[in-house]
């Protein structure tokens, strides 16, 4: 069986999963399903030009703004600072860009796309544009608008969620400070070597 037959397969599983055994699970598994076959045909057409799916990421948004700190290459990614630190470093080693520190800021390093990581927004990006044609082939123009706006709102909803969680988090206090609070509230102990004090005699 070749892999591309593998692949197809692959897929028709996934959608008997979801027509048959599951067809109310959760919303976010499908979105998942979805996102993984998106970034499978991608991947593979990137592979024919020799650039990884972790080296696009970072691409496609130098491509947007170029000269970005390697901290806010990170965020926009939604990647940890090693992570992207390790992806620049090869992208740097392949061309595709160059890192530097400015004179009045030592301590940020800059990232800036080379002319080979610049023109390979020419050739990259109707990949991408293949890849979304053939997902939303035979979907109707009302139906994907629909969707787009809905996943927009799910995006929109999920941010402000996070906010109102990081807030919670904020006015709960640390494990330590709830320690010291039990230790206050906890009567004080007598010394190890302190003396019992004597009864009062009456009488």
């Amino acid at each position: 069986m070749s892999e591309a037959t593998k692949k197809v397969k692959e897929a028709e599983a996934i959608l008997r999963h979801w027509r048959e055994a599951v067809p109310d699970d959760r919303f976010a598994h499908l979105v998942k399903d979805a996102g993984r076959g998106l970034t499978r045909a991608l991947q593979m057409r990137l592979t024919e030009h020799s650039v990884s799916f972790g080296h696009w990421t970072f691409l496609r948004i130098l491509w947007v703004e170029d000269g970005l700190t390697q901290r806010e290459l990170s965020e926009r990614a939604g990647l940890m600072e090693p992570t992207t630190f390790s992806a620049l470093k090869a992208m740097e080693q392949l061309g595709y860009v160059v890192r530097r520190q400015q004179p009045d800021s030592r301590k940020k390093v800059y990232v800036f796309l080379t002319d080979t990581g610049r023109a390979l927004r020419e050739k990259l990006v109707p990949l991408a544009e293949e890849v979304n044609q053939i997902a939303l082939e035979g979907i109707d123009p009302a139906t994907i608008a629909a969707t787009r706006d809905m996943l927009l709102k799910m995006i929109l909803n999920l941010a402000a969620d996070e906010e109102k969680q990081s807030r919670e988090e904020r006015r709960m206090p640390s494990t330590r400070q709830i320690s010291s609070l039990l230790d206050r509230a906890r009567p004080a102990r007598a010394p190890a070597d302190a003396k019992p004090l004597a009864l009062s005699k009456r009488g």
